[in-house]
């Protein structure tokens, strides 16, 4: 299982609906299996995905069970290939439950997880907070890739400097196969001048890496959230479905070949 992490210390920068969207469409349109994990405590992508509850084991209970099956907290979608471990406002507590357990290990609690259930899926992808905690530093050292999505404003680069260095950290001390993949541009006005230009700002800032993929502002995308629908179901033909289609493709051909690695399960990406 390759899992993806989403993060941005900024809020506002659709991480989530890229989380939905982009695990959707790998399980829709590439037939992968594929584990979409809430964590953040607003628990938006459950609820994107109609399984927001507090009646079911989520992430809060992967981080606090001393012997947790993460089997338990895994939840089939509407959709087939899409399962899902939710999230709600008992992540906070949760969160401090762990700082105080001083007794096992805090930042490895999703890693040991995964490892009940890396040979069921293809590709986990963990929409993360807009925060550095211990449930995001434990998304990290679980991961094998980071994206990061920034819109085009004034405060476009506001929290990457400290994200980057958490990334780095992370790396040295918990997860050296960690990769920072780049950023990619949501929420993108083609016509907007100022839009243009930040874009080329990025690039020519140089120090975070910028896929050629952005995401386009569409009228759509609001509504597909009420919709309770990815935006490949709810519009296909707006610019938004095909970007994130492109923004999948793109993430795979910078997927190595890990079939054989480690006896972990899915398919080779080309």
């Amino acid at each position: 299982m390759r899992v993806l992490s989403l993060i941005h210390l900024k809020g506002g920068v659709a991480k989530t609906l890229s989380s939905v969207n982009m695990a959707y469409i790998l399980a829709a349109v590439h037939k992968k299996k594929v584990l979409l994990m809430d964590n953040d405590k607003q628990g938006n992508a459950s609820k994107i995905l109609n399984r927001h509850s507090y009646d079911r084991p989520g992430v809060a209970e992967i981080l606090t069970g001393r012997d947790m099956d993460m089997k338990e907290t895994i939840q089939h979608t509407d959709y087939e290939g899409l399962d899902i471990v939710t999230a709600n406002m008992n992540l906070i507590s949760a969160s401090l439950a762990v700082m105080l357990d001083q007794k096992r290990p805090q930042q490895t609690r999703f890693k040991k997880a995964f490892g009940q259930v890396g040979d069921a899926y293809d590709f986990c992808i963990i929409d993360n907070a807009p925060d550095i905690n211990i449930s995001t530093i434990n998304a990290l050292a679980a991961s094998d890739d980071v994206l990061v999505p920034v819109t085009v404003d004034d405060f476009a680069i506001d929290g990457l400097a400290e994200l980057k260095e958490q990334i780095d950290y992370t790396r040295e001390d918990l997860n050296p196969s960690l990769r920072f993949c780049g950023c990619f541009i949501t929420q993108y006005d083609r016509q907007n001048e100022a839009d243009r230009q930040g874009m080329e700002y990025l690039k020519a800032l140089g120090e975070y890496p910028l896929l050629e993929t952005y995401i386009r502002r569409t009228g759509k995308m609001k509504p597909s959230t009420f919709a309770r629908e990815p935006i490949l179901l709810y519009s296909s033909r707006c610019g938004a479905s095909r970007d994130y289609k492109a923004l999948v493709e793109e993430y795979l051909k910078m997927c190595p070949s890990w079939t054989q690695q480690g006896g972990e399960k899915g398919g080779e990406t080309k």
